[in-house]
């Protein structure tokens, strides 16, 4: 068991549980298996937040209970069809482990002692704790963390009250790298969803994306009609994933390697002149200069880099080029590996400028929007101290975000200035940002720390006040504004009520608002009064979009072929191939290979990724999801664990370079993975004993990563600099 899960996060007994305002299991799962088999039914579109594609969807209601939850076929990003986390949103609502009302810590921070508490004296305490550190510091020394739909009016209640150091995970330990790679390359970030034309490509290549696992609804609805058109589809992975059981070519590329795959590629491409010469002429900035930097790195040498044979390497690069420029290199998405990522995202960038995808049908489209009428909200106060995390510019040049653990800094070190306060919505600290023991550093620096969150997870246990969040089938949340081959707008609004006091994210920052002496920054009664406002403004009609959940922008050309004009808003206005600007700031205007730290004796380099049911680490004790995929295994190769004693099923503890000690964990014997390389699912592991149905379940990829480098362009932090050896259960 690591250190950190010594440690006992909300431990309760079943009386305080009750009285604390955790739920227990017996009567939600009761209510659960209670729904009855006929009787009235009733449907109420929505769209779902089980993970962030947000799909459009249909709840089902029967005889007053909540019974099921599918797609919605006027949704373009559900398109009548929901993964397995969306169909199992359900059981967010039932999860016997969610908690039920307000909870303000009465002992020592981390001690679990808890008194349950009205929404009046919480949301009293966060206001006089807030006010106390505003007064001390200023609005800045509190930082909001966030995740997800729900923070919009957290956020916008924060920023109000003059808060200006406001992050979320998504951006520094996901898929900040590759925008700020492709934005440096064409002038724009992909977005979310990525503007892949999957269902018009030629040909498609995965490098360390996992679709079928990585469950992006839409995309991977495409991917399944692209493998039935016998697309030809190319998967660089050190691990045969469900992706690559599906390729024509797979590349098990040696971890960390992958930069010097794309660096051959594109040498090759260039030296034989297998690109898109027409679209490079037109359109390309610094190419010769860009042709000379990458000329010495060619396929021989990437074969002794990566471990894959120069001639897969070189027929798959015919292969993708031979399809130009219907062909996709994917951007990816979780892309925050080795603390280079940007650079290595803007390779991958430049590989589709070759390939001239670019707003090309079966390549990147150039999405479509749409727009609704804003809500008349006040103008946000202005503040003349710099942001915490450096990403004004001054310590990460290209961050157009904030930075999640540049913020933890701030907190550790007091600079630019000390932050004193905390509230994170709707993402765990613990399991989201690597090396949890900063996580806990920080955290005892903090005069208020501040948790709103559906289930107690392990940053919970070290709250001064948890607010109880709803789910999203309980809830109004802002409009969601979509972007993709058509642009849309879907609604999302409550379907059942909350089972217990849990409140809406939207109704917390109002009500905390008022308490701040800022209640003007949201001047509306209730959500109806805002969305209805904003439809209405727009020119739809607000009953008729209730019943239908979606409604469609116009149509407008997205691909050269459908009318598009291409446009570049880079300092050339074209694609650049040399960047003048990364070498402006003293970075390397064309991406570089650097190779990686080697394993220690005795030691595999841990990789991970995530699963079709499980969403990060929110979704373990959801009872459906659960059942699905109680825990985790770890990957190694059938001969390396023969070599290290070790069979298939075995429990084994997992000890990386640090010391750090992971829970117990199943081996997973497979020749589906390299021997130099270990992989896990991330997102198990849960120390939190509230948590009872995942707790102690399976290993955290994230409680070793205790080891990373951080990416110098824009802040992003590694997964995957770490590494492990094994211990045997006794």
């Amino acid at each position: 068991m690591p250190q950190l899960n010594r440690r006992r996060f909300l431990t309760l007994s079943g009386a305080a549980a009750a009285a604390a305002g955790l739920a227990g299991t017996a009567d939600l799962h009761k209510a659960f298996a209670a729904a009855p088999a006929e009787g009235q039914v009733t449907t109420t579109p929505t769209f779902c937040e089980m993970c962030f594609w947000r799909c459009g969807g249909i709840a089902h209601v029967r005889d007053g209970k909540l019974w099921k939850f599918e797609g919605n076929p006027l949704d373009p990003q559900s398109q009548g069809r929901l993964c397995p986390r969306g169909t199992a949103a359900v059981g967010a609502h039932y999860d016997s482990d969610r908690i039920r009302q307000p909870l303000i810590r009465v002992g020592e921070r981390g001690k679990e002692q808890w008194k349950a508490a009205s929404w009046d004296e919480a949301l009293a305490f966060v206001a006089e704790r807030m006010g106390k550190i505003k007064a001390e510091h200023g609005p800045e020394s509190m930082a909001l963390f966030n995740h997800g739909f729900g923070q919009r009016f957290i956020q916008h209640m924060m920023k109000s009250w003059g808060a200006i150091n406001i992050a979320g995970p998504s951006y520094a330990q996901c898929r900040g790298a590759r925008d700020v790679g492709f934005q440096l390359t064409f002038g724009a970030g992909v977005g979310s969803p990525e503007p892949t034309d999957i269902r018009d490509t030629d040909c498609l290549v995965l490098i360390g994306s996992h679709l079928g696992e990585n469950m992006h609804n839409s995309q991977v609805q495409e991917f399944a009609q692209a493998i039935e058109r016998r697309v030809p589809v190319i998967v660089v992975d050190p691990r045969f994933s469900v992706a690559a059981s599906k390729a024509k070519y797979w590349l098990p590329v040696k971890p960390g390697t992958d930069t010097a795959l794309l660096l051959a590629w594109m040498n090759l491409l260039v030296t034989e002149g297998r690109y898109d010469r027409a679209f490079v002429e037109q359109w390309g900035h610094g190419f010769d200069k860009f042709a000379a930097e990458i000329k010495g790195y060619t396929v021989d040498w990437a074969a002794e880099e990566t471990g894959v044979s120069a001639a897969l390497i070189r027929a798959a690069a015919l292969e993708f080029a031979s399809h130009r420029p219907a062909t996709i290199i994917h951007p990816g998405r979780r892309v925050n590996w080795y603390g280079d990522d940007a650079q290595r995202s803007r390779a991958v960038a430049l590989l589709n400028a070759l390939m001239g995808s670019w707003g090309r049908k079966g390549g990147l489209f150039i999405a479509a929007g749409m727009k609704i009428a804003p809500f008349p909200l006040p103008a946000y106060p202005k503040s003349d101290k710099p942001h915490a995390d450096g990403a004004d510019g001054v310590q990460y040049p290209f961050a157009d975000e904030g930075i999640t653990t540049s913020i933890r800094d701030a907190t550790l070190s007091d600079k630019p200035y000390p932050i004193k306060g905390w509230f994170v919505y709707s993402t765990n600290l613990m399991q989201a940002l690597p090396d949890p023991r900063q996580t806990l550093a920080a955290i005892d620096k903090l005069d208020l720390l501040v948790v709103c969150e559906t289930v107690p997870s392990e940053i919970a246990g070290y709250a001064d006040v948890i607010l109880p969040d709803t789910t999203f089938l309980e809830r109004h949340d802002e409009l969601l504004v979509g972007y993709g081959r058509t642009g849309w707008t879907s609604l999302r609004q409550p379907v059942v009520a909350a089972p217990h006091d849990q409140k809406p994210s939207w109704w917390i920052a109002q009500q905390l608002a008022q308490r701040l002496g800022i209640g003007a920054c949201m001047p509306f009664k209730d959500m109806e009064e805002y969305l209805s406002y904003r439809i209405e403004k727009s020119g739809h009609n607000w009953q008729d979009f209730k019943k239908q959940g979606v409604i469609m922008g116009p149509k407008q050309p997205i691909t050269v072929e459908t009318g598009l004009a291409l446009s570049f808003d880079t300092p050339s206005g074209k694609v650049e191939f040399w960047s003048e600007r990364l070498a402006q700031a003293g970075f390397d205007p064309v991406p570089k290979y650097k190779p990686q730290e080697p394993a220690p004796e005795g030691h595999f380099r841990l990789i991970t990724g995530r699963a079709p049911v499980h969403t990060f680490s929110r979704t373990q004790t959801n009872p459906l999801l659960h059942d699905l995929m109680p825990d985790n295994d770890v990957w190694i190769n059938t001969a390396t664990a023969t070599r290290l004693g070790l069979k298939h099923r075995d429990y084994v503890q997992l000890k990386n370079q640090d010391g750090v000690l992971s829970n117990r964990v199943r081996v997973k014997a497979t020749q589906r993975i390299r021997e130099d390389c270990v992989y896990m699912v991330y997102g198990f592991g849960h120390a939190n004993p509230a948590l009872k149905t995942a707790y102690l379940k399976g290993a955290s990829a994230g409680g070793l990563n205790t080891r990373y480098a951080t990416d110098p362009l824009m802040g992003s932090t590694s997964i995957h600099s770490n590494f492990v050896s094994f211990v045997k259960e006794a």
